[in-house]
Formats: structure tokens, C-alpha cells, sequence
């Protein structure tokens, strides 16, 4: 089933054209990872998607309703959340309480957001600093406070933007465990990444931007074939390690 499908989505800022015509789906239970050279236009997709920016053409669609140009609060409510590159908790909440801002996109209990919040936290690993000030945490554990927060608005569709961006070969390796435990648990998931071995391994499948076209979306072991991507992204030795 088709939950996400968006249909030639376009946007021009003054002379450059962000997107052009872009076309692409996100099925129930999958993962599909977005890569691209910088200024390919996968940030200001997720913003079309999610209504941080209206589109100047194209429509986006969730579930088989049109959401093109609603406000970002409405389709959050709608089950489709998304991060950001800039992670920016609440530097004097807690843990806990940053997520609970997210929890309280379904609730306006207290006591549920907290509820939830535990919920979401214990599912992304960050169980053991709920009470620890969101200043306090290294920026891999701001990046999954920001994923905490979108998820406890219990999307259905979660578009993370570069959540593994400056981590560690570890911190790489548990937030990767945690998306997958996040696919697991009933969301789908679109991710823009840089980290080529992480999106590839976790992706079912991976669509290509290049000067905000669409140039590919196929499995992770076409796409490194492919030579198209290849002279656009990725380059010989990544196609070759894959070979």
C-alpha cells in the first residue's frame, strides 16, 4: 500500500530552480533513502512534503488524500513528522520533556504526554537520560532527541534529514538499530544521508536528486550501478566496493 506519493513537485527560489517535476512514493513498512550531492534539492523536498514551503507545481499525497499546501501542524496531525539538520531541543527541558512537546501534537494530558514520551524514549535508546537537560547531550544525542520528538507525535510516516550527519562510527551504528526498531514498530520512513554504507544498508530503497531532478529510485544494489548516479554522486570506489 501507498502512503506517501508525490506527483511532479516543483519549487523555484528566484532563479534556481529547487525541484523539478519529482515524482515518488513510500510504501506501508518501507525505508526509502534520499541521497544527492549538496543543494540537490532533498531538504527542500521534505519541506514541500511537510508544508514548511508550498510548492510552485506537483502534489503530495498521504494515504490517498491531498495534502499539498496545508500548514505543517496539519499534516503533522495527519501522521507525517519530520527532523531537521539543525537540531534545536529546548536547552533547559529535560529528556523527557522535550519529548512530550512532540506527544502533545494527540494529547493534552500531562500525564499521557509523559506516558507517551517514556514510550518513545525507551524505543529510541534514550530511556536512561529522560531526566538529564537536553544542554547536557553530545550532538549525537541531540539528533536523537530530535527523532524522539517527531516520533512522539506518532506519525505514520517519519522523514528524517540527515540524522546520522557528525556521528561517530558507533553512534552511527545504534542510530541505524534504532530506525530500524522504529520500522519495526509500524512507521515508514524516507531518510536523506550522507553516510553512504549506513543509507545503503538500511534503505529497501534509494531515490537520487541531482540539481533538483530525479534521477534514479531503484534498489541499493542498482543504484550503486548505476551510471548516472555514479558521475552525479557517488563516484568510483563506492560503485566498485560494491561490485
Amino acid at each position: 500500500m501507498t502512503l506517501i506519493e508525490v506527483r511532479s513537485l516543483s519549487k523555484r527560489f528566484g532563479g534556481l530552480q529547487a525541484l523539478s517535476e519529482v515524482s515518488l512514493s513510500l510504501a506501508q513498512g518501507e525505508i526509502l533513502g534520499l541521497i544527492g550531492p549538496n543543494g540537490a534539492g532533498k531538504t527542500t523536498l521534505f519541506a514541500a512534503v511537510t508544508g514548511f514551503v508550498r510548492p510552485d507545481g506537483g502534489s503530495v499525497r498521504l494515504d490517498g488524500q491531498e495534502i499539498t499546501g496545508l500548514p505543517p501542524h496539519a499534516i503533522c496531525r495527519r501522521g507525517l513528522a519530520r527532523t531537521f539538520q539543525l537540531v534545536q531541543p529546548f536547552p533547559e527541558l529535560s529528556v523527557v520533556e522535550n519529548v512530550m512537546v512532540g506527544a502533545f501534537n494527540r494529547t493534552r494530558s500531562a500525564a499521557v504526554a509523559r506516558r507517551r514520551a517514556l514510550e518513545v524514549l525507551a524505543l529510541t535508546r534514550l530511556a536512561p537520560l529522560a531526566g538529564r537537560p537536553a544542554h547536557a547531550l553530545s550532538i549525537g544525542l541531540r539528533k536523537r532527541l530530535e527523532l524522539a520528538r517527531a516520533l512522539a507525535t506518532e506519525p505514520r510516516v517519519l522523514l528524517l534529514d540527515e540524522v546520522m550527519s557528525g556521528l561517530t562510527p558507533t553512534e552511527v551504528d545504534e542510530t541505524v538499530e534504532v530506525i530500524r526498531g522504529i520500522r519495526e514498530a509500524g512507521v515508514s520512513i524516507i531518510v536523506i544521508e550522507h553516510v553512504m554504507a549506513a543509507v545503503m544498508g538500511l534503505s529497501d530503497r534509494i531515490a537520487v536528486l541531482h540539481h533538483g531532478e530525479l534521477i534514479a529510485a531503484a534498489t541499493p544494489a542498482e543504484i550503486v550501478q548505476d551510471r548516472r548516479v555514479i558521475d552525479a554522486y557517488l563516484g568510483e570506489p563506492l560503485a566498485g566496493k560494491r561490485e
